[in-house]
């Protein structure tokens, strides 16, 4: 996404990197946490001078929301002092390149955030399916009651169920049924006659 209030500025962004990204734009700061919630954008290149919010404003509001957070944010941008890259960085962005800004180390740096972002997402894909699968196997902990003699667990004080139903119930196994060698000779070998 980017959000400019110079309709120039965003026409040749936009220009540049359509070829590679889908790209959203905003001429504010209001209308970019709007769009930012609706799209949820991989990146959003950020003006700072703006009228009504300015960028570091929005970056602020960006970056309290949970769901939002974790998108990178660069600001671009004519102010050229350390206070302003400083308070940049301290609001949460990523990466701070003043106007006039190059443009192929622009598009190197967008395209290595993006990298980033990507591996993140997939490294906190991969945690929440290991919590998932710990939360599964935990449900598993513990003594569970089972019959001596029909092999029935006990899932509360006063009910019984298969093995079978306990377990697809509480698990994300499923079953397929074979017959052991000791089964298969008791009930199929000592039932059998020539």
């Amino acid at each position: 996404m980017v959000v400019d209030d110079e309709l120039m500025n965003i026409n040749f962004l936009v220009t540049a990197l359509q070829k590679k990204y889908l790209v959203y734009t905003s001429l504010n700061g209001a209308d970019a946490i709007r769009q930012t919630k609706e799209y949820l954008p991989d990146l959003i290149l950020l003006d700072v001078i703006m009228p009504g919010m300015n960028g570091f404003d929005v970056a602020r509001a960006i970056k309290t929301d949970e769901a939002l957070s974790d998108i990178p944010i660069i600001f671009l941008t004519v102010l050229d002092t350390f206070e302003s890259e400083t308070e940049g960085l301290s609001v949460g962005g990523i990466d701070y390149l003043p106007k006039p800004f190059n443009l192929k180390l622009l598009e190197l740096r967008i395209r290595n955030h993006l990298e980033l972002k990507r591996r993140n997402d997939k490294i906190r894909e991969q945690k929440e399916e290991l919590e998932a699968s710990f939360a599964r196997i935990k449900r598993l902990e513990g003594i569970i009651p089972i019959c001596m003699h029909c092999k029935s667990i006990r899932n509360d004080e006063t009910s019984w169920q298969q093995i079978e139903a306990y377990l697809v119930e509480h698990t994300d196994a499923q079953f397929s049924h074979g017959i052991c060698p000791g089964c298969y000779d008791t009930h199929y070998l000592a039932n059998w006659s020539p």
